[in-house]
This record gives C-alpha cells, structure tokens and sequence, in this order.
C-alpha cells in the first residue's frame, strides 16, 4: 500500500528542506523523495560531509546550506533518499524507485521542489571529452574535492560562471580565461533596474568582488565573445572564439561552459501544469500564485523549478507553500498563515531584487539558443544534429512532438532535458515565429529510466 501523508515533497534542496521543516512544525506528516543521497540539492550538494577544506573554497554561501540541513534533521519529516520520482499524477499520488523497488506515495498536498538544471550549450565540439558545464565541475568539487587538471576556460555568462571560475582559482587551478558573452549593451540594457537591485546590494558587492579576484590573479578575461567552438580530435585541445571584432585560439584541457539555468520542468509538465515562457531567459516555467499553487488542486510548486530566484529564495518560497498546505489542511486560518508570511515576502522581495538585473545583463545568446552550425549535436543521446532537425523542420515537422517522432530527438535517457529548449528555439526560428507558440515536447511517464524488476515489485 501506499504512504499517504498530509505534506508530500518531491526534491531535498534548499525549497524542500525549508518547507519540510516548517510544515513539520506546524504539526503536518511530511515525506520528503530525495533523488539525492543526502539532503542539500544541487546548490548544496555534500553540505553535511564536505571537508573543512573544500567548504573554505566554496565560501559563506554554500555553507548556510549547513543551517538549513540541521534544521531539517532535527524535524521530524520522513526523509527517503535515492528516492527516483518517475510518475506523477494530478491527486498528489507519486511513483518512484528505491532501493531496486518500485513504491508509491500520496501527499494530500504534494510541492515539487526540483530545483533547475544548466542551460544546454550545443556549441560546435562540446560533446567532446574534457568539455562540460561548470556545474558539472563545481558538483565534482562539493562532492569528492576534485578539480580539473591542467589548462583550464571557463566560458558563457552569469554569476554561477564567475563564482566557479573564482572557485577555481582559489583551489589552484591554472585558469588560463574566462571567456563572457555579455557585451557592452547589455549593462546598458540591464542599467534601468538597478535602482530596485539596490536592495539587494549584497549580491552585486559580491559579484564585484569576485571579478576583482579573478583578475588579481592573472586570468585573462575576454568580453562579447561570440562563435564559440570546442576544437580537438579524440577530445578537447583549444577553444576557438571571436572577441572584439578578431578570432583567437586558446590551448585547454578542460572547457567548463555556462550560459544560465532553466527550471527543471519534467515533472511539471508530465502531471499536466500549466507553463508560461519567459522570454528574459528563454526558458518554460510553471504558472503558480504567490503560495506556489498551480491549476492542478493538489499540487504546488517552489524554488528554481518554479523561475530562477537562487538559493535563499527558493527556501523562502519552500516555507510560503508549507504555510499554505497547514491553511488548506485546516491546521491555520487564513489569518495565521498571513501573518507568518509576511516576514517571509519581506526577505523574498529583497533577494528576489537582484533578478531582473541580472536577466537583462545575462541573456543566453541566441547562437547558444538556436545554434547555426548543422554538424553541432542537439540531441545527445540519440546523436541528432541541427542538420536533422532542420532536414524534418523542412519536411514537414510542425512542433516539437512531430519532430520527435521523425528524428527520435528527445526519446533518449534524458527525456528531452537537454535537447528541448534547443529544438523548440530551432522549429521557432525555421518558421518564423515565437517559441511560446511552439510549444514543448508532452512529457510522458516514465520521467526516468525505470526497471521491469522495479514494476513488478510494485505491491499496489
């Protein structure tokens, strides 16, 4: 039989673990379903075991992770790890995957709190060896301590490009550029809200300082770079670019690439949300109010999976949904959960000032978005490539369903995560009109990659 709860949470981020705790305080039976094997999410992945050396590299940010995660494992919501979500349907009924075995859950009122994924960056070379994104490499820092070796390029845009790349240097690693996209315009562009992102000045003092870092300590930094390509035989062996009007070529070992997050939608879509584009970050995100309830009754969400807002504001976000499940299970009135809530929308509005700065100032460009050379791979699990999607755009392929269907792009393990904002921005382009009226792929269950064995262990 199935786990019912008052409070199901699917994701043990920063948005999970903050509504758990809060939830468990107002007296709801919590489950927490964490893909990870502990609690921290992305953002603070290996919180709890990080060595004291490898926290000092990761800095004051990453360690309020710490606070978050004991507040969480001195409540008393249930917590499973290695927990995979695979299904979910509309009354809060979830399946996934534990241990081997298939199980299910119900939650009376079910978040979803899976936090974002990087922006794919199909650029020419980049499913070579040696190429990734940053967060892939500042994943391999918080959880073994690993940095890559020898000549390393950081290239793309945003904070989490220059936060990884000071990461870097601090650990030791011979950083030989970081290569931004930003261009002069665009901090003319994003100049208009920085009287609202002064509220959160914080951050920009911090960005600031770690520009000045990275320049202290002699990495080259290359501005309006434009025709990004990874160049190597049986793996990367330079990056090619141009900058300023002339082309260069730099030697590297590794290439970290970094252009932005998008929320992580596939379970939102898949149990039938609705999503709007946005169109400062080219990315899909869920329609939810401002307790993070979508159009399907049971169901809310909070966090990044919801609209990039960065870690302390999707614990905050975590909370005002967690008040309103105690609301609608009758445990406060409207009045108590208001009143709680306003502190929360305080601090929320003051980190959530720096967001419409920092969109204008890092738009993906659109060469990443919709990419222009044919023999770049979109679809890395079934190796489709521009070409093959435009050859199915010009036959006939209307949307990105169709274009499944005539290419298999989007039917690999990943269940179009890092190839459906590429195909969507293509088919856009092709026939000249807006992405939001493209669409996206139907996102159909299994979300992820389950066993025969798992099924049939299924007791209900």
């Amino acid at each position: 039989m199935s786990d019912t709860v008052d409070f199901l949470i699917i994701g043990g981020g920063p948005a999970g673990l903050a509504a758990a705790t809060l939830a468990d305080e107002l007296g709801l039976s919590t489950l927490v379903l964490d893909e990870q094997s502990e609690p921290g999410g992305q953002i603070y992945r290996g919180i709890e075991t990080v060595h004291p050396k490898t926290l000092s590299l990761l800095g004051e940010d990453y360690g309020q992770g710490a606070e978050i995660a004991q507040a969480f494992r001195k409540s008393g919501a249930a917590y499973k790890p290695d927990a995979s979500v695979w299904r979910v349907d509309e009354d809060g009924m979830v399946a996934y995957s534990h241990n081997g075995k298939g199980a299910t859950a119900k939650g009376r009122r079910l978040l979803i709190a899976t936090g974002a994924m990087e922006r794919p960056v199909p650029i020419p070379g980049w499913t070579l060896p040696g190429v990734m994104t940053a967060g892939g490499a500042q994943v391999l820092l918080k959880s073994a301590g690993v940095v890559p070796s020898g000549r390393v390029v950081v290239a793309g845009c945003g904070p989490l490009a220059l936060l990884v790349t000071q990461q870097l240097v601090t650990a030791g690693v011979n950083v030989a550029a970081l290569l931004e996209t930003t261009r002069i315009g665009d901090y003319f562009s994003a100049a208009r809200h920085l009287p609202k992102a002064l509220r959160a000045r914080n951050y920009l003092s911090k960005g600031m300082k770690m520009r000045r870092s990275i320049r202290a300590a002699g990495v080259a930094i290359h501005s309006g770079v434009e025709k990004l390509a990874a160049i190597g035989d049986n793996r990367v062996q330079s990056v090619s670019f141009q900058s300023g009007g002339s082309q260069s070529e730099i030697p590297v070992d590794s290439l970290l690439l970094h252009f932005g997050v998008a929320p992580n939608t596939q379970i939102t879509r898949q149990v039938g949300c609705d999503h709007e584009w946005y169109e400062a970050q080219r990315y899909w995100r869920p329609i939810r109010n401002e307790w993070g309830a979508t159009n399907c009754d049971a169901i809310a969400v909070a966090g990044d999976g919801g609209g990039i807002d960065g870690a302390v504001a999707a614990a905050l976000t975590g909370r005002l949904a967690a008040l309103d499940a105690a609301h609608r299970h009758g445990v406060i009135d409207s009045v108590e959960r208001d009143r709680r809530a306003t502190p929360i929308r305080a601090e929320l509005g003051i980190h959530s000032a720096i967001r419409p700065l920092l969109d204008a100032l890092f738009t993906p460009p659109r060469d990443i978005c919709a990419p222009k050379d044919n023999e770049t791979i979109v679809c890395r699990c079934e190796e489709v490539s521009v070409s093959d999607l435009r050859e199915a755009i010009t036959l006939g392929a209307m949307g990105p369903n169709q274009l499944k269907s005539f290419t298999r792009c989007g039917m690999g393990p990943c269940q179009g995560r890092m190839c459906g904002l590429t195909v969507a921005e293509l088919i856009a382009e092709a026939n000249g009109e807006p992405v939001e009226n493209v669409g996206y792929y139907r996102i159909r269950p299994p979300i992820k990659p389950v066993t025969l064995g798992e099924l049939a262990s299924m007791s209900d």
